[in-house]
């Protein structure tokens, strides 16, 4: 009889251990036999760049966006684009933005624009040509009797000339509108470069959104495959006795909640695809391979301080409103100077091949003596009194200096804020990385000792769950922290105004 029992208990724990351990289909196993478990996500790698602080080197992302100009420079045809994914780096992304993005080129046509103003303004300063035909064919020797009027005498004749103006002098009015009218196409011009960084930066993130969407998607379809695993084994170990059905339930709740994640990360892939493909510029999807080559510089990062220095420095919004301060100061001055006199210098010359030979009762020979004209004169015009026109216009231009002024001290100051943040957050993610490695780590152990002492019925199903759930959280932590660090070194390269 003790033989007979202890031949059926074997049998009974062979039972057990062959349907437990049993690999769930389409899963890997590993050498022993038992299922994988969930993969902790890639450790960074940390390289030097000369040039930009730049984040981690990114896992590779298949990710459809909509780039069709630059699929077919790569050789990429529309039928065959959703089939061959085309490698596109971050560097590649930040060419295609600047090239595609309308908004580079409304910032490129108003500096295009400003500086067309700048001819306008500095025409003053140039001579003045213009040329005239005249015919005439009058009442002989009458007279106008009404009306503005130049010469009161109607002659039959034809003449042309030309008539010349140059300004002389206007004590700095004209001076100081060119100069202003040049200061804000400089500022145009730091404007469409700061809008450029904007882009830039836009890119970057969705960039990075989109990879970081794509791993969190592949975490959540491996806790799917997990969890399905568990959830079949400890079906079978329920339909035969082995486990009561609060295991069973607990197990579909938690494969429950993993497809909800699962559904949850590819909604979000779908939005960040949306985002990077309206970044770039383009409306029509083409299958991308999105890898991340660049490389960071590893903490300590150069001094706060001299971070600050080079923001104020090269910061292209700031150059703009500084070039903003110096075109409202010369304006300004140029609106004083409305109250100072002008002098100008006129010339005229011609010639008149049909004249009278005389006119009038008495016929009164050469009219005109010549036939040709000319004269050189000088004009200086005064301004006495325009209800104080000229006096409020200056004093808007000095309010509206100190104004400039204002705005670009607070900006000033904005910059050393956003700056010190940002090199404070590049630390912070920096060491958020090794931390959640670690917890990365530890999670996977302490579901593989969970998963240990379930089997040997040492643990609950709550235990298991809890492991679980720590798991899933600590891979989708630590894929976080990896793309919250190359964000945060973009958002660095932003503040300081880096070049793209």
């Amino acid at each position: 009889m003790s033989w007979a029992h202890t031949f059926t208990s074997c049998a009974l724990l062979l039972f057990v251990l062959t349907v437990f351990f049993q690999p769930a289909s389409g899963q890997e196993t590993d050498k022993s036999g038992s299922p994988e478990n969930l993969p902790s996500a890639p450790q960074p790698q940390l390289e030097q760049n000369p040039t930009r602080l730049v984040g981690p080197a990114a896992p590779q992302a298949v990710l459809f966006a909509s780039f069709p100009r630059e699929a077919e420079s790569q050789g990429v045809s529309s039928g065959d684009a959703q089939a061959t994914p085309v490698r596109l780096t971050r560097t590649q992304a930040e060419q295609m933005a600047i090239k595609n993005n309308p908004r580079i080129s409304v910032g490129r046509l108003l500096a295009l624009a400003q500086h067309q103003i700048y001819r306008e303004t500095r025409a003053a300063e140039l001579p003045s040509f213009n040329g005239a035909i005249t015919a005439v064919d009058a009442n002989e020797g009458s007279r106008i009797g009404a009306g503005s009027l130049t010469a009161s005498r109607l002659l039959e004749h034809a003449g042309a000339g030309v008539t010349l103006s140059q300004l002389i002098t206007d004590f700095g009015r004209t001076t100081n509108l060119v100069a202003s009218s040049k200061l804000r196409e400089k500022a145009r011009n730091a404007n469409g470069l700061a809008t450029t960084e904007d882009i830039v930066l836009a890119t970057d993130q969705a960039f990075y959104n989109a990879l970081q969407a794509q791993a969190l998607l592949k975490v959540a379809q491996q806790t799917v495959t997990t969890r399905q695993s568990a959830q079949h084994q400890i079906d079978e170990l329920t339909k035969n006795k082995l486990k009561s059905g609060l295991d069973l339930s607990f197990a579909e709740v938690n494969l429950s909640q993993a497809k909800l994640l699962q559904l949850d990360a590819e909604n979000n892939v779908n939005s960040t695809i949306a985002a990077l493909t309206a970044v770039l510029g383009f409306d029509k999807q083409v299958s991308y391979e999105l890898t991340d080559e660049d490389t960071p510089l590893p903490p300590p990062l150069p001094d706060v301080d001299v971070l600050i220095a080079t923001a104020l420095q090269q910061r292209p919004d700031l150059q703009a409103f500084a070039y903003d301060q110096q075109a409202a100061e010369k304006f300004r001055r140029a609106q004083r100077e409305q109250l100072l006199p002008t002098i100008s210098a006129l010339g005229i010359a011609g010639v008149s091949p049909v004249r009278p030979d005389c006119f009038g009762t008495g016929c009164f020979p050469n009219y005109f003596i010549s036939s040709w004209y000319g004269a050189m004169g000088v004009n200086m015009s005064v301004p006495i009194f325009n209800g104080f026109l000229f006096t409020a216009e200056a004093s808007e231009a000095n309010y509206r200096a100190k104004a400039a002024a204002e705005n670009t001290r607070n900006l000033r100051d904005q910059v050393v804020r956003d700056v010190r943040t940002a090199w404070l957050s590049t630390n912070t993610a920096f060491q958020r990385v090794s931390v959640a490695a670690e917890l990365a780590k530890q999670a996977d152990l302490s579901l593989n000792l969970a998963q240990g002492r379930y089997q040997l019925g040492l643990g609950s199903i709550v235990e298991l769950s809890q492991a679980q759930l720590q798991q899933t959280d600590a891979a989708i932590g630590y894929v976080n922290a990896q793309y919250q660090y190359r964000l945060a070194l973009s958002t660095l390269n932003f503040e300081i105004g880096a070049q793209p």
